[in-house]
């Protein structure tokens, strides 16, 4: 039954789309779908080719003696744009609700792209020594500001233009942006990479997708700039009613603060690392763990991704008629219930793993290891599989931007959304390549027993950990919600 909504949460309605709090013409939201989605696209393609070469990028920015050392370095630099993501949405959310919100995430869009494009001209570790890392982890920090300040403008600004009873639908299209921009990334790195060849790839193709990204991002501002400011900011600031301070008015007002804790532990947390286990570390993990090479994984991933990006959308379209809450908390208890068995299945359809090369020598005296890689491995299988863990993603992160927007009133909806949202994706999610490794390479350092012998699923114990923590006080605490007028 549809629980009956009241402040500080909407008021649930269920009056027809003409009734609806806002009026803007559908083709005008279809613009403004379209601006905001290709440019959030965008930047979470930049974001995302940095852990696509991961394995690449710790060879050429960090010193090649220890492997694994330098794998986990390149992780806690992918991760650390992750951590300060928070943060960024602190200081754009700050902007978004006093200057508006086209200015903040046209502001970000510049500064994700200049990242991301200096990142592919930085000379390798060969080259500078120590200043190759420095400068790696000081980029990905301005990549993590960007970011942060990215989601939120853009969610916000779609929902403030979309119509109540259809705010689930709209706003599930903003969602699709992270999977699409993941797959972009790996058919940008694959092609390229079978367009310059393998070894002209790792020495110097990689930093194509980065440098291509300039010309995206220019064709990105350009659309950016002709849309016009959302009418609930501009129906708040010619009322005088915009917040003078939304980090107080945000973290120290009681209820609002209530409703920040709530967003986090109830639903980005969980919604966090189900979507990166669910995509990004099952990409790492067919690719590290079972030695499947780079464009098999990127094919099993992307055919996956290219299935399950539809339901998106449904599961948006679906929370305007039977409510937020359920949709969330189902893909919630799958992702609980069902992450480990589907790791578990991908390892037994994987095939044995056999010495491709022998070992070798490089020019500079050290040894490089045989590659190892996976024989015989079952392609249709393990593409079913990911599918189902990105089925899950689909389920926890289709409604919850709508969510989300409805939580909080337009004067501190920029901040209110974005701290929360990019703490639990941010720091919960964007830490399990880093986490999820660091498990695996204990368990297996271990002289024997149980976690010796399944060292290669002990990963999995932080994201089913997370997302259980979630669902239990989600489940206790969240209202289902549907039609929710925005508040002023």
């Amino acid at each position: 039954m549809e629980q009956s909504l009241t402040p500080p949460y909407g008021a649930a309605l269920d009056a027809p789309l003409a009734h609806d709090n806002n009026t803007t013409p559908t083709s005008k939201i279809w613009q403004v779908i379209k601006a905001s989605s290709v440019g959030t696209v965008i930047e979470w393609y930049d974001f995302y080719i940095f852990g696509s070469l991961a394995t690449i990028i710790a060879t050429q920015f960090f010193p090649k003696t220890n492997p694994l050392a330098a794998l986990l370095s390149t992780l806690a630099a992918f991760a650390v744009g992750f951590v300060v993501r928070p943060f960024g949405a602190i200081v754009f959310g700050r902007i978004g609700d006093m200057v508006g919100r086209k200015y903040t995430f046209l502001l970000t869009l510049l500064l994700m792209g200049g990242s991301t494009f200096a990142i592919g001209l930085i000379p390798n570790y060969a080259a500078i020594g120590v200043a190759a890392p420095i400068l790696i982890f000081l980029l990905r920090v301005v990549q993590g500001l960007a970011l942060g300040g990215e989601y939120g403008g853009a969610t916000t600004y779609v929902a403030e233009h979309a119509p109540d009873s259809r705010r689930g639908y709209y706003t599930s299209f903003i969602q699709t942006t992270a999977t699409i921009g993941l797959f972009i990334s790996i058919a940008v790195i694959v092609g390229t990479k079978l367009t310059v060849g393998a070894a002209a790839f790792a020495e110097w193709g990689w930093r194509i997708p980065f440098l291509l990204s300039s010309i995206l991002v220019v064709a990105s501002y350009i659309i950016r700039r002709k849309l016009n400011e959302s009418p609930l900011f501009e129906k708040a600031k010619a009322e005088g009613t915009t917040s003078k301070s939304p980090l107080r008015d945000s973290f120290v007002e009681p209820v609002n603060r209530k409703l920040v804790l709530l967003a986090l532990f109830g639903a980005t947390m969980g919604q966090g690392v189900i979507w990166y286990t669910g995509q990004f570390y099952a990409y790492f993990f067919l690719q590290t763990i079972l030695k499947i090479e780079q464009v098999q994984a990127s094919i099993i991933l992307c055919v996956a991704l290219l299935a399950a990006t539809p339901f998106f959308v449904y599961f948006g379209s679906l929370s305007d008629r039977i409510g937020r809450k359920r949709i969330i908390m189902t893909g919630m208890l799958c992702g609980v219930l069902f992450t480990v068995p589907i790791f578990y299945g991908l390892k037994q359809f994987s095939g044995p793993i056999v010495e491709k090369t022998a070992a070798t020598v490089d020019a500079a005296g050290v040894a490089v290891p045989a590659v190892m890689v996976a024989n015989d491995f079952q392609m249709l299988p393990m593409i079913v599989l990911v599918f189902c863990l990105v089925l899950f993603v689909t389920m926890v992160y289709g409604p919850i931007a709508a969510y989300l927007v409805e939580l909080f009133p337009t004067k501190v909806r920029y901040t209110s959304l974005s701290v929360p949202y990019h703490i639990g994706n941010g720091i919960f999610g964007g830490l399990v390549p880093l986490i999820s490794t660091a498990l695996v390479a204990y368990a297996a350092a271990q002289p024997s027993g149980f976690l010796k012998e399944h060292s290669i699923y002990f990963g999995l114990v932080y994201p089913v950990v997370i997302a259980a923590i979630c669902f239990l006080y989600g489940s206790a605490n969240m209202k289902d919600m549907r039609n929710v007028k925005l508040m002023d």
